[in-house]
């Protein structure tokens, strides 16, 4: 396994510690938007002054447009997940979240940023991400022989699952927007390609967080009204979740923008964090599994990782 993969491969282990983290720090969905964009606020700051100013990396108005646009759309869909995580809890609602997001960007990458450039490749992608949804689905399924103690009801599961599917649209424009503005020309592929991608997506990571900030405040207040809670203890205790996202999202756009990876593996990749979400639930967080579930979850954890592997060697068959 190369270098480049190993790298798209944090991201995963960064997210997956997300839900893990937001719970432990407590708090309402809103607080714990508000508070997780805070600390990507702190780590996107550091990285604009730490890293692209001193290395005389452009920033010019057209990534100030798409870091804002894309900070925008994450705040919907880290708000979506964060009140599914509440009806549904953590082990549940991450690998049906994760199942979406590999479904809606692997796709999207293949098919509008056309990276998946013959029949084979095609051909194992779809293998991959129907083996990928197979073991999502097989982690997320509920046990229908007992009802077990502490499960969620019906009513909170159907609510969670609106709440996903919101959080899957906003997360899958969240990783497609910078590379699918640079497919529609509006970045040109010298500003994209330049350091294999590094240049261009370290220097979205400052104005997307400002982005994410502004969303986060905008949905706190107008969607889920709770204005008067934004700065009580959970929202800073929250900054530690930011920060957590943040190095995984830092990750993530640079395996993106790596032409030996792609968005359509880096964004696949990123979500072997199904494994972390699942069983830190279980284990750190003490969510309730049965018996037939823990088969199902050890079986449906085997399928994510050979789904991994080969979307994760796809060019091999290009």
């Amino acid at each position: 396994m190369n270098i480049a993969i190993l790298v798209a491969l944090i991201p995963g282990l960064a997210w997956g510690s997300v839900g893990l983290v937001n719970t432990k720090m407590g708090g309402t969905a809103a607080q714990q938007t508000l508070g997780m964009t805070f600390g990507a606020l702190l780590f996107g700051m550091a990285t604009m002054f730490l890293f692209v100013m001193p290395n005389g990396i452009t920033v010019d108005s057209r990534i100030w447009v798409v870091g804002i646009i894309s900070g925008l759309v994450w705040a919907i869909g880290t708000a979506g997940q964060f009140l599914a995580i509440k009806d549904m809890g953590v082990s549940l609602a991450i690998p049906l979240s994760t199942a979406g997001q590999i479904v809606m960007n692997a796709l999207m990458a293949a098919a509008v940023l056309g990276e998946w450039k013959n029949g084979k490749m095609w051909a194992i992608g779809v293998l991959s991400i129907v083996t990928v949804v197979i073991g999502a689905t097989l982690i997320s399924a509920r046990d229908k022989s007992r009802s077990s103690q502490g499960m969620q009801n019906p009513s909170d599961n159907k609510k969670g699952m609106i709440y996903l599917i919101v959080s899957t649209l906003g997360f899958m424009m969240y990783f497609v927007l910078p590379n699918l503005l640079n497919k529609l020309g509006y970045i040109s592929d010298a500003v994209k390609t330049r350091h294999n991608g590094i240049d261009y997506m370290t220097a979205i990571v400052g104005p997307q967080s400002i982005g994410q900030v502004i969303g986060a405040f905008l949905i706190v207040i107008f969607v889920l009204r709770e204005g008067d809670k934004m700065f009580k203890a959970p929202t800073w205790r929250n900054i530690v979740t930011g920060l957590v996202w943040a190095t995984g999202n830092i990750f993530m756009f640079i395996s993106a923008a790596n032409p030996n990876v792609g968005q359509a593996v880096a964004t696949t990749l990123s979500q072997m964090g199904i494994i972390v979400g699942t069983f830190g639930g279980i284990y750190l967080l003490g969510e309730k599994k049965t018996s037939y579930q823990m088969k199902l979850i050890v079986v449906g954890t085997i399928l994510v990782v050979v789904g991994g592997i080969l979307i994760g060697n796809i060019a091999k068959f290009a």
